[in-house]
């Protein structure tokens, strides 16, 4: 054990500053994914059902069986359908802003869904610069070495500096990928969630714009 956290000081002080700064990108990295899948999880991202079965009940006309359906954890589907549902029982806005207003909660869920997509994709960017940027420090003081060494320079030397110079552009582009893959998917549920909640808002705000005889067809 002693070797291997010796071997790895010795390597954290080749790579210079850019290798501790890429370190604690990388943990960054860990902690931000970790907390985004737990926080998805909270949100419900992966579980629309729920709100879709309440919607079925509320186009079908049984409404306290809708609203008992969303229960109170009602996550990133439940509230807008919550919402919608609450606007249509009310019916005291107009069109236009009964849809701003359903607007306006689905547009706070869903900016808790893509809360901290921000800081991935900033160290998805900054992550293989800074890994080069460490490479090319290395390089000036392998070549300066060589500068000093003179005719008696040691090739070998040399190709040791340039080699540990590079280890700074390889951990940067290993903490850029799966930062840049995690942003990804996530944006992905972001964006499946977006759908799903207009699907639905939208299906129960075009039959509540039917004439009441074709609201009872409908949910017949």
């Amino acid at each position: 054990m002693d070797e291997k956290l010796t071997a790895l000081a010795d390597f954290m002080e080749k790579g210079g500053v850019a290798i501790w700064v890429l370190a604690v990108l990388a943990a960054l990295t860990a902690g931000v994914i970790l907390w985004k899948i737990l926080r998805l999880a909270a949100l419900r991202a992966w579980q629309p059902r729920r709100a879709g079965r309440a919607v079925d009940d509320w186009l079908a006309g049984r409404q306290d069986a809708a609203r008992d359906g969303l229960g109170r954890a009602r996550g990133i589907y439940g509230i807008p359908v919550a919402a919608t549902f609450d606007v249509l029982a009310r019916n005291h806005l107009s069109g236009d802003a009964m849809r701003e207003e359903i607007a306006r909660v689905a547009a706070i869920q869903l900016a808790r869904a893509r809360g901290g997509l921000r800081g991935l994709e900033l160290i998805a960017t900054i992550a293989p610069l800074i890994g080069l940027l460490g490479t090319v420090l290395g390089m000036v003081s392998a070549f300066q070495a060589l500068e000093a060494a003179g005719s008696r320079a040691d090739p070998s030397a040399l190709a040791g500096g340039i080699w540990e110079a590079l280890l700074t552009t390889a951990l940067g582009m290993a903490v850029a990928i799966p930062a840049s893959a995690a942003l990804t998917w996530f944006e992905s549920v972001a964006d499946r969630a977006q759908g799903r909640i207009e699907d639905m808002v939208t299906r129960l705000l075009v039959q509540a714009d039917l004439p009441a005889e074709d609201q009872r067809l409908a949910a017949e």
